[in-house]
């Protein structure tokens, strides 16, 4: 009987303890948002290293952290990212509190020593695959979940990018869309960064979805840090739109 009582009492603790631990890891954030960056073969080096800047300094700025703070819990949770070709998907920074300055550019410095993870074929579809299941495990909750995905061409790769953004939607997932325009179309394959309507069109046709949901311009790569300036703002603040919002610029 003794035996019988000491180890239902440490079942109990045992389950306790789980219980705890369980607690502590649904940690209550206003926002996770997943950073899906593109980094396929028409991405150079230098457009690379713009983008990766970008992210860096946006994530920092005064005014992304003012909105951050203006949040019911003060603090939104981040994970970055890239994606390439069918099954190259890469987690480079895993999910992350920012709540401040602090957290804010120790994400920064993190991200700014990862080296590249890919140059392949353009999977859009793969990347909100990736994003999607990197969500459903997420250490923390929150009643928003928002995918930002940017990138500078169509999907030519993996599976429907429109079907698989219609599962996300079911899964009352946000997905917004930066997208990066390119001056002269590849001479191989001109439809890919340039497709006919233009590759905003396609972002809003196939890709972004959900309430609030948005796709922004960069008009090339050097504007590339000012749109995600303003696309990381809008996604924090949560305006709660009723309708998708026009492209901006």
């Amino acid at each position: 009987m003794r035996h019988l009582m000491r180890a239902a009492l440490l079942g109990f603790v045992l389950m306790a303890h789980g219980l705890s631990g369980a607690a502590r890891a649904a940690e209550k954030v206003d926002l996770l948002l997943v950073l899906a960056s593109d980094v396929s073969r028409s991405v150079t080096p230098e457009k690379f290293k713009l983008q990766r800047d970008g992210y860096i300094a946006a994530i920092a700025n005064s005014r992304v952290l003012e909105a951050i703070k203006g949040g019911r819990n003060g603090r939104i949770a981040v994970l970055f990212l890239e994606w390439s070709g069918f099954g190259n998907q890469k987690v480079v920074i895993d999910w992350t509190v920012i709540d401040g300055e602090q957290s804010a550019h120790a994400f920064g410095t993190k991200l700014l020593e990862e080296p590249r993870a890919f140059a392949d074929r353009t999977s859009i579809s793969g990347g909100i695959e990736a994003a999607m299941a990197e969500l459903s495990k997420a250490p923390y909750e929150s009643e928003r979940q928002t995918i930002d995905v940017s990138g500078d061409g169509t999907n030519n790769s993996g599976r429907d990018v429109a079907a698989v953004r219609d599962e996300a939607l079911n899964k009352g997932i946000v997905i917004n869309g930066l997208v990066i325009l390119s001056d002269s179309p590849m001479p191989w394959n001109p439809e890919h960064t340039n497709p006919p309507g233009g590759l905003a069109k396609y972002y809003r046709d196939n890709v972004a979805g959900g309430p609030g949901s948005f796709v922004m311009e960069a008009q090339n790569f050097e504007s590339f840090g000012d749109a995600i300036l303003k696309k990381m703002i809008a996604e924090i603040a949560d305006a709660g739109a009723a309708e998708p919002a026009p492209i901006l610029r």
